[in-house]
């Protein structure tokens, strides 16, 4: 009957612009099925490395591991054993999900005072300070001692392989890399590694990164122990205290990453899964708390209403997300309250639907490049993985002999003592990436991911709106125009913008501009930002992939 209908519309509608197939006002590609397993993953390169992985009798958690080595490698800008990591995993075995959170702490020697002795009112951006820990290596550890099946050094082959001979490098990477050019040019070792020749690769140009290989395999053959035991470990440090860094070996020595269970909402009959703080995941289960108390399938995706209601709802869990979101071993986070029901239908109250609201009273409670992958196999198992390097590139700092840059995830941190989120040493900082997933009836159903910074519970929970109140299909649901409201609070405490500004990919019609403006919305044209998705479903015995049209995605299944 949807196609049906779908056909009637393409017959009375085509010359106004509506898809072909899907009678939707944008442009979608299809679906992609598999009967045995899918990966969907922000570089083709990268999908087709996990799929040799899971056809050579890798499961899920080889495949995302395999995968994100070599994204770190092909997609530098985005990620790299220089971050931080989070994971949920649904193991079919015992039919559970698995929450990962391997993003490390503030060196112990760092701290308010320690940064104020610098001068430094406000953690930079780049340089030493806002290093911390990276947790990405750690957390390939700890997964696959708990899930792998493969051999750990086997699932760096492609990476390394791709490390040493080189890999074309696409039209999207070269723009960013092309931007982190202008920012790091300066800085040492950028040079060495990512312009080889004097000049930043183009679009086309075959790269080499034969340093990041050799850490690749020191990595492999060591099951990650020499990135914070051995010599790896030594060229972080040394590079950092060459520059004032407050790190010290005994802070790499002594991190783990913590399993932890996921939090989650439901969501009209849907179980929607985060992980806890300090990220920023129950933001978008805030989100969609509030607006489960309107009839949202009643709207359109281009109106002034739903916008308006999005809009303001995103307002109210960024006010809690700014005071409250934090490191819950340092802070007091009312973690039940602040995604109960209960509570939504509270804040719920407060939208006023003939007025956008310059700042809401937080309750009785930025750009980031990340790369997000999800790997489903042949027995059930499916992985949600997100892992970034945080603002740009990262810090800028490339310790020698790596081929790889540190983060910059430390400067989320806040100088005021009195703020959750203050700097303290040991500390794990406010994250920005999370990973999702969704269940029903208790069995797996999706697991899906929107990177980009404060972008990504918005996009978690338009996903979720799109599939289960605008009724579209996996692939629609991430090819429909975005919303994005940013500036009217940030977890470092300050407000940048009264009411902040909301931003509308192409897509949204004029009549729907000119209706939140009257309302009160600083509209705010915008080009990019507005995260990139990847999901796979789980449904009828079939893997259903989607992935993002905005990146280098690529979704594939056998």
């Amino acid at each position: 009957m949807r196609y049906l209908l779908i056909f009637s519309l393409f017959l009375t509608t085509t010359a106004q612009g509506f898809d072909r197939i899907t009678g939707l006002p944008f442009a979608s590609r299809s679906e992609v099925i598999g009967q045995h397993g899918m990966v969907a993953t922000s570089h083709p390169l990268a999908t087709q490395a996990a799929i040799d992985i899971l056809k050579d009798g890798g499961n899920a958690i080889d495949a995302a591991i395999t995968a994100n080595a070599l994204l770190g490698l092909v997609e530098p800008t985005g990620c790299g054993v220089g971050g931080d990591l989070f994971a949920i995993i649904w193991d079919a075995k015992t039919k559970q999900l698995y929450g990962l959170n391997a993003s490390g702490p503030s060196p112990r020697n760092s701290s308010i005072e320690f940064m104020k002795s610098k001068g430094i009112t406000q953690i930079p951006r780049y340089g030493p300070h806002p290093v911390t820990v990276p947790g990405a290596v750690a957390g390939w550890s700890a997964m696959h001692k708990r899930f792998g099946k493969k051999e750990f050094h086997s699932l760096f082959e492609s990476a390394i392989y791709y490390a040493v001979n080189g890999f074309p490098v696409t039209e999207l990477i070269a723009y960013y890399l092309e931007g982190s050019a202008e920012n790091f040019h300066n800085f040492t070792n950028f040079k060495s590694v990512w312009m080889p020749n004097g000049k930043i690769p183009r679009k086309g140009d075959i790269f080499r990164n034969p340093h990041l290989a050799n850490t690749y395999q020191s990595i492999a053959n060591s099951y990650g122990e020499s990135f914070y035991k051995g010599e790896i470990a030594e060229e972080i440090v040394k590079s950092l205290k060459k520059q004032g860094g407050a790190m010290q070996m005994s802070d790499l020595i002594n991190y783990a990453p913590e399993w932890v269970e996921p939090v989650s909402t439901n969501y009209r009959g849907f179980d929607v899964w985060e992980l806890p703080p300090n990220g920023q995941g129950i933001a978008a289960l805030q989100i969609l708390n509030i607006l489960e108390n309107f009839d949202i399938s009643s709207m359109n995706l281009d109106s002034t209403e739903y916008i308006h209601l999005f809009t303001e709802a995103k307002k109210l869990a960024f006010e809690d997300r700014a005071k409250f979101y934090a490191d819950p071993e340092f802070s007091e986070i009312p973690l039940e309250r602040l995604i109960s029901k209960k509570y939504a239908r509270e804040r719920s109250k407060l939208i006023n639907f003939e007025q956008a609201a310059d700042s809401f009273e937080t309750g009785n409670l930025e750009n980031g490049d990340t790369i997000y992958l999800t790997v489903a196999d042949k027995d059930g198992n499916m992985v949600s993985l997100i892992q970034s390097n945080y603002w740009g590139m990262g810090s800028g700092m490339v310790p020698d002999n790596v081929g790889f840059m540190l983060h910059d995830r430390g400067m989320m941190f806040s100088l005021d003592p009195e703020h959750n989120n203050s700097l303290i040493g040991g500390k794990r900082p406010f994250h920005t990436i999370i990973p999702a997933f969704v269940t029903h009836d208790g069995d797996p159903f999706i697991s899906f991911g929107v990177m980009g910074g404060a972008m990504q519970p918005q996009g978690h929970a338009q996903i979720i709106i799109n599939l289960i109140d605008f009724g579209m299909n996996l692939q629609e649901a991430g090819d429909a125009p975005r919303i994005r409201h940013s500036g009217s609070s940030q977890p470092t405490g300050e407000i940048m913008t009264k009411g902040g500004y909301l931003s509308l990919e192409s897509g949204f019609s004029q009549k729907t501009r000119d209706g939140l403006e009257t309302l009160g919305h600083k509209i705010q044209d915008e080009i990019g930002g507005f995260g990139g998705y990847q999901a796979i479903m789980q449904k009828n015995g079939l893997y259903f992939g989607a992935s993002e049209s905005r990146k280098d995605g690529q979704a594939s299944g056998y």
